[in-house]
């Protein structure tokens, strides 16, 4: 097992609910409101906090996209920025 990894556990209720407990809620950094997702795999689930899961597909659809379209330096971000400003005042 892991260094960083523990076993926990909870009891399902009636209506398939269950109390994620405060170790596991601190590792994911979700709390009350905040919403989980869960992946399955096989007969796997990994609970992961759904807005660093959303970033996380957003970062890998985005991966490269930089290069693709000449962005390659901060110089290049900076002057698509005034390009696209300069267009907002005109239009």
């Amino acid at each position: 097992m892991l260094a960083n990894a523990f076993v926990d556990n909870a009891k399902v209720m009636a209506k398939g609910q269950i109390t994620i407990p405060k170790d596991v809620r601190d590792v994911l950094g979700v709390s009350s409101g905040d919403r989980v997702t869960f992946i399955v795999e096989g007969n796997t689930v990994r609970i992961v906090n759904s807005a660093v899961y959303a970033m996380q597909m957003l970062q890998q659809e985005m991966a490269g996209e930089a290069e693709r379209t000449g962005l390659t330096s901060e110089d290049d971000v900076m002057a698509l920025v005034k390009e696209l400003r300069n267009e907002d005042e005109k239009g």
